[in-house]
C-alpha cells in the first residue's frame, strides 16, 4: 500500500510537547500528507485540506463530544432532525441575515472598546470574550438574552474545564467530575431556555434572531422538534464567542506589533458613523483594509487550527492510500504557510487579501472557518464582530506589549490556538476620555 511518509521522530509524545513545531516540521519534511503515528496522518498542505473537508462521504466529521444530547431527551438527532436544524440556523446566521443586523453587533464592539482602561497593561482575553458574548448571544436570542447570558457563560467554563489537559484519557462513558459539571451546566442552560421556546410558540411571537429561525415551520421539514433546537443550542452559544475571542487576542497582538497597519485601520474606522448603532453593512463593506488584516491574522494563526476526520472507507488522498478507520488530521495552520498558496507565506501581509489573486475563495487559500458541507455556520457574524471590534479599537487606541525580552503571553494548541495572558496597554488616539463622546 502507498501509504504517506511517517515522519522520523513523531509519535503522539512529540506531538503533545509541540504541537505547531512539529506540524510544521511534517509539512517542510514530508510534504501534503504525512504519518504521524499508525493509521494518523495529517493533511498539512492547502489542496488535501480541503479535498478532506470537501469529502463528507469519505472523511466525515465526528459528532462533537462537548456538548452531547442529554439523556433526558430523546436521544442522538435522526439525519433529518440536523438537517432541519441546520438549515433553520443557517437562515439566521447567513451573511444576508448577519448584514440586516450590523446596527446591533456594532454598539457592542464600540462599548468595548471605549471602556478599555488607558495607561496600564490589561489582560485582554477575559474582555475580548465578555464582549463577544454579549453580541453572540444577544444575536441569537434578541431581548431574551439577559436571561441567557448568565448560564452561557457556565458554558463556556465547563468547556474549558472539559478540555484541559489531562493525566488520563477517559472513555466518553465514564462520568468525570469534569463532565458532570459540563452535565449540569447543560441542564441549567436547557433549563432556562425552554420556557423561552415554550413562550415564544405559544404567543405565536417568534422573533427575528436564530432562535426565531429555528421556532418557524419549514416546508421540507415541518417544525423542528423542541428537544432537536435544545439540543443543539448549547454548541452553537458558546461557539459564537468562544472562537472568535481566540481570534480577536490575535489581531489585537497584531494592532501593537505593526502601528503603521493599526494607523491604517484607525483612518479607514473614520468612516463609521458617530452613533455605532447607524452602523449598516454598507459602512462595513467599506472597511476593504480591516478585513484584509483580520483575514490575514486569521490565516497566521488560525483560532481552529486542527480539524479531525475519521476516514469511512478505503481511498485517495494526495496520491496516497488511505484505509478505513484511519484518522486525519486537517492542519489549516500548515496549509496557510503553503508557498504554492501564498507568496512569503510566514510574512504578516494584509495587503494580499486586496489583490484578486489571493482571494479567500480561492480552493485551499483560506480554511479558518472551514469549508465545504461542515463549514463553521457562524463565519459570517464572526467576520463582522471581528471587523467592527478591530476597526473601533484602532480608532480609539495605540497598542502595545508591556516592555521585555519575552512574549507576555503562552500560546495554547489544544483545541484552539490562543495567546493566553496576552496583556496590551492602550494609549488614546484622541487624547480626549472617550473616542465615542
Amino acid at each position: 500500500m502507498n501509504e504517506p511518509p511517517r515522519l522520523h521522530g513523531g509519535s503522539f509524545a512529540a506531538w503533545s510537547r509541540d504541537r505547531l513545531g512539529l506540524a510544521r516540521r511534517g509539512a517542510a519534511e514530508c510534504g501534503d500528507v504525512w504519518q504521524l503515528e499508525p493509521g494518523v496522518y495529517v493533511a498539512a498542505t492547502a489542496r488535501p485540506c480541503e479535498a478532506v473537508l470537501h469529502r463528507a462521504q469519505d472523511f466525515p466529521k465526528p459528532p462533537s463530544p462537548l456538548f452531547p444530547p442529554l439523556k433526558r431527551s430523546s436521544g442522538a438527532r435522526t439525519p433529518q432532525e440536523r438537517a432541519h436544524a441546520h438549515a433553520a440556523r443557517m437562515r439566521g446566521l447567513r451573511p444576508q441575515a448577519v448584514a440586516a443586523r450590523i446596527g446591533e453587533i456594532a454598539p457592542r464592539t464600540a462599548q468595548f472598546a471605549d471602556q478599555w482602561p488607558t495607561g496600564q497593561d490589561v489582560e485582554i482575553l477575559p474582555p475580548i470574550r465578555h464582549a463577544l458574548a454579549e453580541i453572540g448571544v444577544r444575536y441569537l436570542f434578541s431581548e431574551d438574552a439577559p436571561t441567557l447570558l448568565p448560564f452561557a457563560s457556565q458554558l463556556f467554563l465547563a468547556r474549558e474545564v472539559l478540555v484541559r489537559p489531562s493525566r488520563w484519557v477517559w472513555p466518553r462513558w465514564v462520568p468525570t467530575p469534569a463532565r458532570r459539571f459540563r452535565t449540569r451546566q447543560q441542564v441549567a442552560f436547557v433549563d432556562a431556555l425552554r420556557p423561552i421556546v415554550r413562550r415564544r410558540r405559544s404567543s405565536g411571537r417568534l422573533g427575528d434572531d436564530v432562535l426565531g429561525q429555528m421556532l418557524r415551520s419549514s416546508s421540507r421539514y415541518g417544525l423542528l422538534p423542541e428537544e432537536a433546537i435544545l439540543d443543539s443550542l448549547p454548541g452553537i452559544t458558546v461557539a459564537t464567542f468562544e472562537t472568535p475571542s481566540r481570534a480577536a487576542g490575535w489581531i489585537l497582538l497584531h494592532l501593537a506589533r505593526y502601528p503603521q497597519a493599526a494607523g491604517r485601520v484607525a483612518a479607514e474606522a473614520t468612516l463609521l458613523p458617530a452613533d455605532p448603532a447607524a452602523t449598516t453593512s454598507t459602512h462595513l463593506d467599506r472597511l476593504h483594509y480591516t478585513q484584509a488584516l483580520v483575514r490575514e491574522v486569521l490565516r497566521l494563526y488560525p483560532p481552529s487550527w486542527l480539524l479531525t476526520r475519521r476516514v469511512r472507507r478505503r481511498t485517495q488522498l494526495a496520491d496516497y492510500t488511505i484505509d478505513a478507520g484511519a484518522t486525519v488530521l486537517i492542519c489549516p495552520y500548515t496549509a496557510h504557510r503553503d508557498a504554492r498558496e501564498h507568496s512569503d507565506p510566514d510574512q504578516f501581509q494584509p495587503e494580499r487579501w486586496l489583490d484578486d489573486s489571493d482571494s479567500p475563495t480561492k480552493p485551499g487559500v483560506f480554511l479558518s472557518f472551514g469549508t465545504g458541507p461542515h463549514g463553521c455556520e457562524g463565519a459570517a457574524l464572526a467576520m463582522a464582530m471581528l471587523t467592527l471590534l478591530t476597526a473601533q479599537t484602532a480608532r480609539c487606541y495605540h497598542l502595545s506589549e508591556p516592555p521585555g525580552p519575552e512574549p507576555g503571553y503562552q500560546v495554547t494548541t489544544l483545541e484552539g490556538l490562543a495567546p493566553v495572558g496576552l496583556r496590551l496597554r492602550a494609549t488614546s488616539r484622541s487624547g480626549g476620555p472617550s473616542c465615542f463622546q
